[in-house]
């Protein structure tokens, strides 16, 4: 008979908070106690560079109180790893903002002076809101409010031209992370089921992955053609992972491209599809920023549309989140997925995994709400609503075209332009001398060129090994997010720094 293998002492270390009255035995500590999968875990875009351009912050802060000059060569920091808008300076929407500070605060409506105050559309959406539900403070249904999730579904027939989208198949979610990690512990089975990543890719796969043990197939993207996807890499990844034994459940899609910025064409999500048909694959599609297009004669398109125009019975799940767009409400986290073509069996253990977290947060509801159903024309909030959001919009793409120009002035530098999201990812030869200090300080070469920028500057990006990249090439990822000024001066400091990282190293100093 078994016999049960003793668990290990608890290790005699101080604690790091005091002792706790009792004993300074700790079990969540070195070497062993803590569970290896999230030690392994990587999250780039909140790294130890984060972590440096925090306290450059405090120490800017602390400076300024004190009426004495920080000891640093910049007076700023300006935080480009992440796609958190209003942390840079966008202006939250106002209807939005109104809204939720009515249903925050029900009370306001029963004041004769404020109710007049308030747009008339802004009144009835909250008393709607209100007479809908019990509020900001309680539980919701697990899977969402009916009302917000109708009002999603009637969005998503009208961004696909017609086809119906079903209220029960939409579940709303602490942003998109959240369903995205849920439909990948309905997929992930055991240590050799795998996922299909694109590279490069954002780090929440690869992180959400690692933490349930399961392995990232990853397919490459083609930087020559504009980060395109072909379905050649894709067989070739596949039948690669397969002979290892790895049993590929699903197809991840990142459209608009995140950290790359490309726009899939109709004809390319079709292949998509049929790829998936062919491998019997979940195709999960991020579509977080499918309001953030600034190409012309580029549309975003739905995998939800595809799917219905080529009558593909795939099993089909899509993202979406008010972090994004031109709403950028980061902090309300806001999220919805649908799921197409699932199994009754699987939307019961998609509902179970909803309820375990009872509810996503309400706030965060009433900004997909507003998002989904914004003001319309001959309502009194429209014609600021859409001065706000093409404002907003006009500002990324002015701000998107001119920090690519200029990175592609700089030696050694190519960069494609970003026709969707938040960010640009450009490729960088360093000096064979960077590359050799990177090596004896313990660090990838494109994290030597993002720790020296972000000393130098006060610019915070992350390296593009972070989000994976072809053997022998280097990146970085950038937002274009901060106001168009601090742009400007983003965009001096950092061909500064860049011709003198150049020339430091003995690399080309010479601009396009």
């Amino acid at each position: 008979m078994p016999t049960a293998t003793a668990a290990k002492p608890a290790v005699d270390t101080p604690p790091a908070n005091g002792d706790g009255g009792g004993s300074s035995r700790q079990v969540l500590c070195p070497p062993d106690g803590i569970n290896p999968a999230l030690e392994a875990m990587e999250y780039a875009v909140r790294g130890p560079l984060v972590l440096k351009a925090g306290r450059y912050a405090a120490a800017l802060k602390e400076a300024a109180a004190s009426g004495k000059p920080a000891d640093l060569p910049f007076d700023s920091v300006v935080l480009c790893n992440i796609g958190n808008p209003q942390s840079v300076g966008q202006a939250p929407m106002t209807y939005l903002r109104q809204v939720l500070a009515t249903i925050a605060c029900p009370w306001l409506l029963t004041n004769p002076t404020i109710r007049a105050e308030l747009p008339a559309d802004v009144v009835s959406r909250a008393e709607s809101f209100l007479s809908s539900s019990h509020g900001l403070g309680a539980y919701s249904e697990s899977k969402g409010l009916p009302s917000v999730r109708a009002n999603v579904a009637a969005y998503i027939t009208r961004r696909d031209g017609g086809e119906p989208a079903d209220p029960d198949a939409i579940y709303l979610t602490n942003g998109a992370s959240d369903s995205v990690k849920n439909i990948l512990e309905m997929l992930i089975r055991n240590p050799t089921d795998g996922i299909m990543v694109p590279t490069p890719q954002y780090p929440l796969y690869s992180a959400a992955l690692t933490k349930l043990g399961a392995r990232r197939v990853s397919y490459g993207l083609v930087e020559e053609k504009g980060w395109g996807v072909g379905v050649e890499d894709l067989e070739a990844a596949y039948a690669s992972a397969v002979a290892a034994g790895t049993t590929v459940r699903a197809l991840v899609v990142i459209n608009p491209g995140n950290p790359t910025g490309q726009v899939l064409s109709e004809e390319g999500m079709a292949e998509l599809v049929r790829f998936c048909e062919r491998h019997t694959l979940v195709l999960m599609a991020d579509e977080v920023y499918q309001a953030n297009v600034y190409t012309d004669g580029k549309n975003f398109i739905s995998f939800k549309k595809v799917v219905r125009s080529l009558k593909s019975p795939i099993e089909l799940v899509s993202f979406h989140s008010t972090s994004k767009g031109m709403i950028g409400e980061c902090g309300l986290r806001g999220g919805y997925m649908e799921v197409v073509n699932f199994h009754p069996h699987a939307m019961d253990v998609l509902y179970k995994l909803a309820s375990v977290s009872l509810c996503s947060n309400v706030p965060g509801q009433v900004a997909i709400d507003v998002m989904v159903k914004p003001p319309v024309e001959g309502e009194p909030s429209y014609a600021l609503y859409a001065k706000e959001m093409e404002a907003t919009f006009e500002s990324l793409r002015r701000k998107a075209a001119k920090l690519s120009t200029v990175l592609n002035t700089l030696p050694g530098v190519s960069c494609n332009a970003s026709e969707g999201s938040m960010y640009l990812f450009p490729q960088m030869v360093l000096p064979p001398a960077a590359v050799t200090a990177a090596a004896d300080a313990g660090m990838k070469p494109d994290g030597l060129y993002a720790n020296e920028l972000l000393d130098a500057t006060g610019v915070c990006v992350v390296p593009g090994s972070g989000f994976g990249q072809a053997e022998g090439t280097f990146h970085i990822r950038t937002t274009f997010l901060p106001t168009e000024d601090a742009m400007d001066k983003m965009v001096n400091r950092m061909r500064d720094f860049h011709l003198g990282f150049m020339k430091k190293y003995g690399g080309e100093t010479a601009c396009a």
